[in-house]
């Protein structure tokens, strides 16, 4: 088992600590003793023949403040998820992808379908409230979760801004020039794209088919894209246009979904 596997495994057993953020979850870049021996040997920047070779996915966080967190942070909440939350703790994909629905699990399902990353480096990593970047598999609790809800993902509060801005330098240096990296997320407003901008610069993208979407067009777009195969035209943030009209509605999907599942004000399903 190779030193960053060991270090996913050691990290999802053990939460880190708040302050901690990514230099003590599951990636290489860790102030352990891998930092140096990934960039120098693992993940050099890659030769100019070959470089942009290379993709990772920087996944938006669900809304902790919404309706469908309130199922599994409330007093109240009895579901499955609610409960494994308290206990073991459950993974971050997991949880946001309940949190958030449609939206997380699209960006969750296409970063895992298309994403191209080097060895050894998780192909998407979920940016937080206040602890940096964190890859989809870190397992969270509800004590952990609950201190994201301290304050808000603001581009202005160093509370978001020090672990995220840290943590994309980190992963910036580690990657190199060979790696493109692809926001998934909302390119409207400040809050992602003046951090990631001020280091990834133009390497950072995104798909160009988000701009005058919603939250569930989008992640129906991506859901749609992973289904067929076909991955999206992405288009580099820097001087992008970032607003516009609203296209068509999304043509009806050919794959049949699950009826939607409801759930009470316990966050246990209706039907139950």
């Amino acid at each position: 088992m190779d030193c960053i596997q060991s270090a996913r495994i050691s990290c999802a057993e053990e939460e880190p600590d708040g302050d901690a953020g990514f230099s003590q979850n599951c990636c290489a870049f860790a102030s352990t003793g891998i930092t140096t021996k990934l960039i120098q040997n693992e993940v050099n920047p890659l030769p100019s023949r070959v470089r942009r070779t290379h993709r990772i996915f920087l996944l938006s966080p669900a809304n902790l403040a919404g309706v469908r967190a309130g199922y599994i942070l409330g007093a109240r909440a009895e579901s499955n998820l609610a409960c494994r939350l308290r206990r073991t703790g459950v993974t971050l994909g997991e949880l946001f992808s309940f949190v958030s629905g449609l939206y997380f699990r699209g960006k969750l399902a296409y970063a895992t379908a298309f994403s191209a990353p080097p060895v050894n480096v998780p192909g998407a990593w979920v940016i937080t409230a206040n602890e940096g970047l964190l890859a989809p598999d870190t397992v969270v609790t509800l004590d952990r979760i609950r201190r994201w809800t301290i304050n808000d993902v603001d581009a202005g509060d160093p509370r978001y801004r020090s672990p995220l801005d840290r943590d994309c330098q980190l992963l910036s240096e580690g990657l190199g020039l060979g790696c493109d990296i692809v926001l998934l997320g909302s390119i409207a407003t400040p809050k992602y794209v003046e951090p990631l901008l001020q280091i990834f610069g133009e390497r950072l993208l995104f798909p160009a088919e988000f701009v005058g979407r919603g939250d569930m067009s989008r992640g129906g777009l991506m859901l749609r894209s992973v289904e067929g195969s076909k991955e999206l035209a992405y288009v580099p943030v820097v001087n992008a246009t970032r607003r516009g009209q609203r296209p068509p509605k999304l043509l009806p999907s050919v794959v049949r979904r699950r009826k939607p599942i409801t759930y009470d004000a316990a966050g246990r399903h209706a039907t139950e």
